[in-house]
């Protein structure tokens, strides 16, 4: 029976686990890496807070601001309000944008899948929550 090197068997899985995992950075690959995002929060027509505030509208959205969700103090006192820059961040790494946050999570390292989640996360967006930029688009 032949013998193989131990870095030979490494670098096969490797590259098997990598054929595994999304990699694009659309919003369909996004729907893929929110499995884990949906043991907590929901999204869709009959999303409704649950362990974590649902996820619907969010970009525009001011930290800490649903209802039907008990936020940390944290979360209400930062300021936050969602866009790309600030929803990447936390998703990067929750505890460095919101110290205190009740969200347990280590983040997200790789820019593809954070850019691939927020592309879904958009597809649930149903209007501009901006008011002024609304009003900027209909004149």
């Amino acid at each position: 029976m032949p013998s193989f090197h131990p870095l030979v068997f490494a670098l096969a899985a490797a590259f098997l686990l990598t054929g595994c995992a999304p990699s694009g950075t659309d919003a369909a690959t996004g729907k893929k890496l929110f499995a884990q995002c949906a043991e907590c929060h929901a999204i869709g027509p009959n999303a409704r807070a649950g362990f974590a505030p649902e996820l619907n509208n969010l970009f525009g959205r001011h930290a800490g601001s649903t209802p039907d969700f008990a936020y940390s103090a944290a979360m209400k006192a930062s300021g936050i309000v969602w866009n790309e820059r600030t929803l990447s961040a936390f998703l990067h790494d929750p505890d460095k944008l919101v110290p205190g946050t009740k969200m347990r999570f280590w983040g997200i390292g790789d820019e593809r899948q954070v850019t691939a989640l927020l592309a879904y996360l958009h597809t649930f967006q149903d209007a501009p929550a901006d008011k002024n930029a609304e009003a900027t688009a209909q004149r």
